[in-house]
């Protein structure tokens, strides 16, 4: 079962999909994140933030000054700067 996705700036929203992989950078370090990860609240650091989705293809961001939330197979993104690379 995928994640359920979504990267907002202060700006706008991202992206919003489904992934089966995320990762991001915290400022406790990087951090992956899987159908049926534990419920987590982290601050973001300066980075990237890695979406695989489920066909296989890959979503990449910068993102600073923010936080995630993962609960129930929910993972959203709120960062103060963001934008997409590819």
């Amino acid at each position: 079962m995928p994640l359920k996705v979504s990267l907002v700036s202060a700006e706008a929203e991202l992206w919003t999909g489904e992934a089966t992989l995320v990762v991001a950078k915290t400022v406790e370090g990087e951090i992956g994140f899987m159908s049926g990860h534990e419920p987590v609240l982290a601050i973001l650091a300066e980075g990237q933030v890695r979406i695989t989705r489920p066909d296989g293809s890959k979503i990449l961001a910068r993102a600073e000054d923010g936080f995630l939330s993962m609960e129930n197979d929910e993972l959203t993104i709120v960062a103060g700067n963001a934008a997409l690379i590819s």
